[in-house]
């Protein structure tokens, strides 16, 4: 296969996987946040202590983190096909996406709020400020660039996601990979589309970097 024949089934497949990554990185952001911030103020000595949420939502996170990708794929293929009318596709890739990076996420998010000085909390008590007071002006600011390293790993784990994705039929550049590259020992094929996805987690690595320093200043 030359350049010419490649070249439009990479495009394709580089956008196909874009989006998987894209759309499963915002429904992580949105889920996955709230629900690592949510671990730190149940937890003892947070604002709204609750040991039997606390363990709730961390024995969630705990087997949503446990479990492999692969299982988790063929796992959700009715709850796929529920929400996006189909089990195949780049489509209904997203759905396990985002299913198995919320706990990822969520673990991580947890672990950088619980980074914030506790000084700074006490500060905001002080003061009359609540429970939201407390996130929105110490907890969520002051963790903010380990937040954003934190999504950084997280979208580097999504496209690693994406591509095992594409074995069981979900599109992208790991459909492709298999499709031509192993099924039809297309080698250039495959070491193409291996070089892509490395200097995509390079990409998102560096923009991530640089963000979280300018952050730091």
């Amino acid at each position: 296969m030359n350049w010419d024949d490649m070249q439009p089934l990479l495009h394709d497949a580089t956008i196909e996987t874009l989006q998987m990554v894209g759309i499963a990185t915002l429904v992580t952001l949105l889920v996955g946040l709230p629900l690592g911030v949510l671990l730190v103020l149940t937890d003892k000595g947070g604002p709204l202590r609750n040991a039997v949420v606390n363990k709730v939502v961390g024995a969630i996170v705990n087997v949503g983190r446990s479990l492999p990708f692969v299982i988790l794929l063929v796992a959700l293929i009715p709850f796929t096909r529920w929400v996006v009318g189909t089990s195949i596709g780049w489509q209904a890739a997203t759905v396990p996406l985002a299913v198995g990076a919320i706990p990822f996420y969520a673990r991580l998010v947890e672990s950088a709020v619980r980074g914030v000085d506790g000084g700074l909390v006490e500060a905001v008590h002080a003061m009359g400020g609540g429970t939201w007071a407390v996130v929105r002006k110490v907890l969520l600011p002051e963790a903010l660039p380990a937040l954003l390293a934190a999504l950084t790993t997280t979208v580097i784990a999504l496209v690693g996601y994406s591509a095992m994705a594409g074995t069981v039929g979900g599109g992208g550049l790991g459909n492709l990979a298999i499709t031509y590259g192993y099924m039809r020992f297309e080698t250039n094929f495959m070491i193409v589309i291996v070089v892509e996805l490395v200097l995509l987690v390079t990409l998102v690595q560096l923009l991530g970097d640089f963000a979280v320093r300018r952050l730091k200043r």
